[in-house]
């Protein structure tokens, strides 16, 4: 039987009391947490998907998906945040697994400290990876210059590079997608306007790119638009939706914990017995258990098949979806009858189960959305819509 893999060998028991002590200030103050990212960078945590070969730790998808759901436990705007810059590690993985070394600039920055955020996101744009409203202007040396607007973009005080895709028009091969880094200059401006429900702390701003330049040596793919079997494409959806599915099932773990934990210290005026003892309150927790036990073994073997290159053809990206759209749903109602299990007292701002309310509500935007999901689900077992 194979070791149980220990978590608290990168995020020990006090560095994350830390980490949740913190979560609730930086929640009210509509604050980034720098402190945290201080204490994550130190312990090797931006390194934990670099090989060590780079410097990094080494671990795999799975391993660095466990660590996340443990780290969301305890402050989901900072997992989430941190998220960010693992999809790009993680697809810098996934890339040199494959033999392909495009992307291993980001494994030696990782490895050095270095912060990689995701600016993919615009708004109004489903066709996210596959299509762009950022243009992308050729500039004579194989490099770009990108105009156009990002929204969420987690990370937006502390980046150091920003990956981003936009179209190309003006080549003579146009249409392509291009998908670049760009490192932070006066031509990048993030708008000081995350004031948001939930997920505060992520600090994920909107980000006008103002010819903003990406030398040829950071382009890393050109593209026709649409769907692509490219490694790249892959590796962006395998890595995000995994990982976001990982700090939504480490927020329904901490809200299934705080309703054990309530369950166990209410007790009944009308009985005088344990909220635990209660009928009601226990269907409740089992349903809670029932839903959260499904996703961690889930998130596990998907993880796995992607660090094992497991081909799974074209079932890939309706998998991916639905492991993400089933983590974020279940999150969403466990924390759900968490707040009943609470009682009125979760009502409170100041509580965690309130903020884990409002947290776990970020989950339904981020791609692949409940639409995408379930059509990129309906096509991998019907087939397209007939013309």
């Amino acid at each position: 039987m194979a070791p149980v893999f220990d978590t608290a060998r990168f995020l020990p028991d006090d560095l994350l009391a830390r980490l949740r002590e913190r979560a609730p200030v930086h929640d009210r103050e509509n604050t980034f947490p720098n402190d945290d990212l201080d204490d994550l960078r130190a312990a090797g945590y931006l390194g934990i998907l670099v090989p060590t070969a780079f410097g990094g730790a080494g671990l795999t998808l799975a391993r660095a998906a466990e660590l996340q759901q443990r780290l969301a436990g305890a402050a989901p705007a900072t997992a989430l945040a941190i998220n960010m810059h693992l999809v790009w590690t993680g697809v810098a993985k996934v890339l040199h697994d494959r033999g392909l070394d495009d992307l291993d600039f980001v494994l030696r920055g990782a490895a050095a400290g270095e912060v990689f955020a995701f600016g993919i996101s615009e708004a109004g744009n489903d066709l996210v990876l596959f299509g762009s409203d950022t243009a992308a202007t050729p500039d004579g040396d194989g490099g770009y210059r990108f105009t156009g607007t990002k929204i969420f973009t987690s990370l937006s005080p502390v980046w150091d590079h920003l990956g981003v895709h936009g179209l190309d028009t003006t080549s003579p091969d146009a249409p392509k997608m291009v998908f670049a880094f760009l490192d932070r200059s006066d031509d990048i401006v993030a708008r000081d306007d995350w004031d948001t429900l939930g997920m505060r702390g992520t600090q994920s701003r909107t980000t006008e790119l103002r010819g903003a330049h990406a030398p040829a040596t950071r382009v890393v793919r050109r593209l026709d638009p649409g769907p692509q079997p490219d490694p790249l494409v892959f590796g962006i959806f395998a890595v995000f939706e995994i990982l976001l599915a990982s700090v939504y099932t480490g927020i329904a773990r901490r809200a299934l914990d705080l309703a054990v934990d309530a369950a166990k210290s209410r007790r009944s005026k009308k009985t005088g017995a344990s909220y635990a003892a209660d009928p009601d309150i226990r269907w409740r927790i089992a349903d809670m258990a029932l839903a959260y036990d499904a996703l961690p073994p889930q998130i596990a073997a998907l993880s796995a098949d992607v660090d094992g290159q497991v081909d799974h053809g074209g079932r890939w990206f309706s998998l991916l979806a639905g492991l993400k759209h089933r983590a974020v749903t279940a999150a969403k109602a466990i924390v759900d009858e968490a707040t009943l299990v609470g009682g009125g007292s979760s009502y409170f701002a100041h509580t965690e189960l309130s903020r884990l309310y409002r947290d776990v509500l970020a989950g339904q935007f981020h791609p692949s959305d409940p639409e995408s999901a379930h059509s990129a689900v309906a096509g991998a077992w019907l087939g397209p819509v007939d013309a």
